[in-house]
């Protein structure tokens, strides 16, 4: 679906381009984006590379393990259909510690691991299990301490404080976890509801 919508929509911008006859001006943008995309790619390897290479030293220093016993509690509350030990309450952890510190790019292996994990606890269906519902949700929307990759794209633009979003960022993706967590609540709590009422 996601497939068709997106062809959709280049081809109404070609056809509108086309009838507005700014279809030169679309090719030069298409050329620049390009070029633009290469050197924030390039300019964003670098900074991730400093920031997984940084999450290794405070992994091997134990900060990492300090910080998943501390969110261990509220990852037990928000998963409560996943046992203690199984791998997928590490992999759950894994990616909101990554989350965390705003490393998308390095939370995504550990949420699919996690996905995988859970899929297997709800015995391979294809419908969503409570968990990986919300695994999904709160990996879309997780408080985000440290906006690793929103820094170092501001840094490859040449901003004179590139780190001055980090208070808005706090708050913003605070209320949005927190917002993510009623709703997921919210609706399992009316599907218990109906399941009930069924019974």
């Amino acid at each position: 679906m996601i497939n068709v919508i997106w062809a959709g929509m280049l081809l109404i911008g070609l056809i509108y381009a086309g009838v507005n006859g700014t279809m030169a001006e679309v090719t030069e943008s298409v050329f620049t984006g390009a070029k633009e995309a290469v050197t924030i790619c390039i300019g964003l390897i670098s900074v991730l590379t400093f920031w997984l290479g940084l999450m290794k030293v405070a992994e091997a220093a134990g900060l990492l393990k300090a910080l998943a016993k501390m969110v261990h509690p509220l990852a037990r509350r928000l998963f409560p259909e996943v046992p203690k030990d199984h791998p997928a309450m590490g992999y759950i952890l894994s990616n909101m510690t990554a989350n965390v510190f705003g490393l998308g790019n390095a939370a995504t292996p550990m949420g699919i691991k996690a996905m995988e994990e859970l899929k297997r606890l709800n015995g391979g269906k294809e419908e969503a299990s409570r968990s990986m519902v919300t695994l999904l949700a709160l990996n879309t929307a997780c408080l985000t301490l440290v906006p690793t990759t929103v820094i170092s794209i501001r840094m490859s633009y040449g901003s004179a404080a590139p780190t001055d979003i980090v208070s808005t960022t706090i708050l913003a993706s605070g209320c949005a976890m927190l917002g993510a967590i009623c709703i997921d609540r919210l609706f399992y709590m009316r599907r218990a509801r109906k399941e009930r009422k069924k019974k």
